[in-house]
């Protein structure tokens, strides 16, 4: 397979950081985003380039745009990993915890997907990872109120983007996965024992990016064998 150009968000551990070993050994150019850049940055890949950046951070924007201008040129890859987990009952969720799950879940998914958009070529592939719990319908759980319906609002929006670029590319697709045993879900919920290991999930990521646009585009695939 040819070498591409992937961009991953959320690195620093769990599914994000078994993604990147994935996709440098097979010989792919990873960008790694995260606000803690040690991690990937021990790993040393020559294939492999890490920046401390936070989806908050309007001016790290400009850091990952510069990068594709003077290193790359096009991006093939865009996997929307990041995210935060609150789990607290809504009674005691304030409109700042709203707020900082919001960012970092849907405004950071919209405006990192804006700033690479114009690298990517007609078949590159713009992957979101979303919840079970952003699903219509869905089993929902007490305490996840901000954390849950920010995962249903990249959803929809992944849903509007395939739409507005149909003609022209890239494509859009998003993954509700269940439970993942990561560091994140741990401290959510730190008795619950998940039935898949991050890189058992990040393997299914890593290829569904890589070849999930030849037959999706703008669907939501609900990856999960379990409740949550």
């Amino acid at each position: 397979m040819k070498s591409k150009n992937i961009i991953i968000t959320g690195t620093s551990r769990g599914i994000g950081f078994e993604m990147v070993h994935l996709f440098a050994n097979q010989g792919h150019n990873v960008l790694a985003l995260s606000r803690n850049a040690q991690p990937v940055n021990n790993l040393h890949f020559e294939n492999i380039t890490s920046l401390a950046f936070d989806l908050c951070n309007g001016e790290d924007y400009i850091k990952v745009e510069e990068f594709i201008k003077s290193e790359w040129k096009h991006v093939d890859i865009l996997i929307n990993n990041a995210g935060t987990l609150l789990n607290k009952p809504f009674s005691e969720t304030t409109f700042q915890d709203f707020e900082n799950v919001y960012r970092t879940n849907v405004f950071g998914v919209s405006e990192m997907t804006r700033i690479v958009l114009p690298f990517m070529k007609q078949d590159g592939h713009v992957v979101t990872i979303s919840s079970m719990g952003g699903i219509q319908g869905s089993m929902k759980f007490p305490g996840l109120s901000a954390y849950s319906s920010s995962k249903g609002a990249v959803i929809t929006l992944t849903e509007l983007l395939a739409e507005e670029y149909k003609e022209t590319g890239p494509q859009f697709n998003v993954l509700a996965l269940g439970a993942v045993q990561t560091e994140m879900l741990k401290e959510a919920f730190p008795d619950y024992q998940a039935p898949i290991t991050a890189i058992e999930m990040a393997e299914y990521i890593s290829d569904f990016s890589l070849k999930g646009n030849k037959y999706y585009n703008g669907k939501v695939l609900q990856v999960s064998n379990s409740t949550p």
